[in-house]
């Protein structure tokens, strides 16, 4: 038996007796204003629900009736665009003046139009000469959560789960939100700085979509949690891989491609909507 979790700024209760009849729910309960699950659903009328759903701009999920918060060990998350609302390398190249020439990179690069690891080296590159001080006007002046943030995370960690950043960004800003919101791990890239200044390098090996899924599934382990224990969220390309490695991915306010592809998906409520998915 599943649950049909419905959420949106504004639902409809007309909507959500159209779901009810749709998933075969027999009851509707409110988990906030703007979060419902529909206890009884049948996972065989997905795809009527999910066009419903498309037509009508709600997030649903279908989630075993059994699963609560209590049983999620590990939440995966990556950083830009999905934990917070800025790509942070845009907005320091942007203190150079190419924040359109590298933004465009980065677009292509979270489409899955560009390998990874090249496009990176490739903006980086760019910042050769930057004061590294720039990065602490990046945090302080436009680094802000995506809404739900502190909520999902406060709710997730309440019931006992570990928490991993892992960002193919850079340890300056994951390091600074490990400490400010509590997370037990954070993973990141090393910008490379000589006499105060950017070099255009990054060092050690780059985090891409590979790392990204082996840190997951290191982390799982070394838990001894199941994989429908672990959920996982990212808004890009290079976060497919840890998506599907999760018990439930989940793609946040995300690329066509990841949407397409991700088992989850996000696309109209804050972050705390996938916490909502297991109240």
């Amino acid at each position: 038996m599943y649950r049909l979790v419905i959420q949106a700024p504004e639902v409809a209760t007309q909507d959500l007796k159209q779901l009810a009849r749709l998933s075969d729910a027999y009851e509707i309960q409110a988990i906030t204003p703007q979060a419902f699950r529909l206890l009884g659903a049948q996972l065989d009328n997905e795809e009527p629900v999910a066009d419903f759903c498309e037509s009508n701009q709600l997030d649903y999920a279908f989630i075993p009736e059994e699963l609560g918060v209590a049983d999620i060990g590990l939440v995966v998350m990556d950083m830009d665009s999905t934990l917070i609302t800025i790509e942070c390398i845009d907005e320091i190249a942007d203190m150079v003046g190419i924040k359109a020439q590298v933004a465009e990179i980065t677009a292509a690069a979270m489409h899955g139009e560009l390998d990874f690891k090249q496009s990176l080296t490739r903006r980086v590159a760019l910042l050769a000469g930057l004061e590294f001080g720039a990065l602490q006007r990046v945090y302080e002046e436009r680094l802000q959560l995506m809404p739900g943030a502190e909520r999902m995370l406060k709710g997730f960690q309440a019931a006992g789960a570990r928490t991993l950043l892992i960002s193919g960004g850079f340890t300056y800003f994951t390091d600074r939100l490990q400490q400010r919101l509590d997370l037990s791990r954070a993973i990141a890239n090393v910008l490379e700085v000589a006499d105060g200044k950017l070099t255009g390098q990054v060092n050690g090996d780059i985090v891409d979509a590979t790392r990204k899924r082996e840190e997951l599934m290191r982390y799982r382990d070394e838990l001894g949690l199941r994989r429908e224990q672990v959920v996982a969220m990212g808004d890009g390309a290079n976060d497919l891989p840890m998506l599907h490695e999760a018990g439930f991915g989940v793609a946040c306010h995300a690329k066509p491609k990841v949407q397409a592809e991700a088992p989850f998906a996000i696309n109209y409520v804050g972050l705390d909507g996938v916490l909502n998915y297991f109240l």
